[in-house]
């Protein structure tokens, strides 16, 4: 397994809409290893393929504290979307920066295991507001473009500063 390269907001490759997986082959399955990997060794609890600059329909996520329950979501479609909550978010590509989002409260979403067995999953609490978050992903989208135009301005300014201060 291998650690992948995370993209970090305002970085522009975030923002390519992901297409479906043909094919769930040997290619996929390593790199759904390689995600986990990534994910874990970021102290994250979910990665779309998009923020590791792989642009297709491919998420993991592990809520668990001892990687005990890690979700594969190939070509993932939210088919139903119920109620509303709030959440305080972060994000790997944007790292140090949480906001409250608002999202549906429950979701079912239909997708492909790593096996390419076809599932259909009911999620409420933390794992629809992942789901959610790691879905917008493969459309291109970043959390914290579901805040304002100023909030959004201030975190791009942070992020351009703190990124020459490492160069």
């Amino acid at each position: 397994m291998a650690l992948l390269n995370i993209l970090q907001y305002p970085d522009e490759r975030l923002h390519t809409v992901a297409q479906p997986v043909a094919e769930i082959d040997e290619r996929i399955q390593i790199l759904v290893k390689d995600m986990f990997e990534t994910m874990y060794e970021s102290r994250g609890i979910g990665l779309a393929a998009t923020q590791v600059d792989v642009h297709e329909r491919v998420v993991v996520i592990d809520l668990t504290e001892d990687k005990s329950e890690p979700r594969v979501f190939i070509n993932p479609v939210i088919i139903e979307k119920e109620g509303k909550t709030t959440y305080e978010e972060g994000c790997l590509s944007v790292p140090g920066i949480y906001d409250t989002v608002t999202r549906a409260e429950r979701v079912k979403v239909e997708a492909l295991d790593e096996k390419g067995e076809k599932f259909t999953l009911e999620a409420d609490g933390l794992l629809a507001i992942c789901i959610q978050h790691e879905l917008d992903h493969l459309m291109g989208k970043v959390f914290v473009e579901h805040l304002s135009q100023l909030k959004q301005n201030r975190i791009k300014t942070k992020l351009k500063k703190r990124q020459k201060h490492n160069l």
